[in-house]
């Protein structure tokens, strides 16, 4: 959707319709139904009926977006407020946009991996200095539970090097 046009007929950079025009597509990269974007919206503190969704989307006149509904959109969404007033991206169609949401998610989701990781780590690593004679069993229990020898003897040696540090 292009950007709407203010009273000179230049398009506005932030906008209400690019709102609008943003959460109709971001609900559609997610496979979402309107009911589930306003679920959502509801869950985030900010009731919103199915109707609601679509006569934002697609009223004529559209239905106005509320600071705290636009606060909201942006947290359900997970985008800044300033992405989710912009214009939309040129040039990328829904399935490229589905790509790279999926994308963005896998990252995230690796990221806290890594994070939880870490922390399992440091707490194997506390436990070993607190009962320095169980690092033989620590070592089979992590074989046991990762299935693979290179994997847990990766992971021991990794905690055993002393690979992370709080």
């Amino acid at each position: 959707m292009a950007t709407e046009p203010n009273d000179s007929g230049t398009p506005l950079l932030y906008s209400e319709g690019n709102a609008a025009a943003r959460v109709a597509l971001e609900r559609e990269i997610r496979g979402w139904s309107t009911t589930e974007l306003a679920t959502r919206m509801t869950k985030a503190g900010v009731p919103m009926n199915q109707t609601a969704v679509w006569r934002i989307e697609n009223g004529k006149p559209r239905r106005k977006i509320t600071l705290d509904e636009a606060l909201g959109f942006a947290r359900v969404f997970e985008l800044p407020l300033e992405e989710l007033m912009s214009p939309p991206l040129e040039g990328i169609d829904l399935e490229g946009r589905r790509v790279v949401q999926e994308a963005v998610e896998a990252f995230y989701e690796s990221r806290d991996a890594q994070d939880r990781l870490h922390a399992a780590v440091i707490g194997i690593a506390d436990y070993l200095r607190a009962h320095p004679d169980s690092s033989t069993g620590i070592h089979t229990q992590c074989l046991r539970l990762m299935g693979d020898e290179r994997d847990a003897r990766a992971l021991t040696q990794h905690i055993e090097n002393g690979g992370y540090h709080h």
